[in-house]
């Protein structure tokens, strides 16, 4: 599992997922990049990403409800950092992906592990 943390900025690939003006403030996109779901944020013109998976049953998290920075995967109440993809309750014990994002001009990039 990736978490931005640990990759260093020259390892990474930077792709477009959509522009500024298609997320507004206090909304999400949920992108599929080579087959791995990705939940966009945008919370106060700051953006976050995550992947789109819960770490306790691997379904769909970027649905649940949002609370400041803490997302509720909607099946089981799990809850993450959208900052990090830092697990903060139970039943979830395992972080989940978490991305860089950077705007480019009028682009909203993710930041992925670069291909070696």
């Amino acid at each position: 599992m990736y978490n931005y943390v640990e990759v260093d900025a020259e390892h990474l690939e930077y792709v477009t997922v959509a522009e500024v003006s298609e997320l507004g403030n206090g909304e999400r996109l949920i992108v599929d990049i080579d087959g791995e779901m990705i939940a966009v944020f945008n919370i106060a013109d700051h953006y976050y990403a995550i992947g789109d998976v819960c770490s306790h049953d691997d379904g769909p998290v970027a649905e649940g409800e949002l609370v400041d920075y803490e997302i509720a995967c909607p099946r089981h109440g799990a809850k993450f950092d959208i900052r990090s993809g830092r697990v903060l309750t139970l039943p979830a014990i395992v972080d989940i992906p978490a991305y860089p994002v950077r705007i480019e001009g009028d682009k909203i990039q993710i930041g992925l592990p670069a291909e070696p």
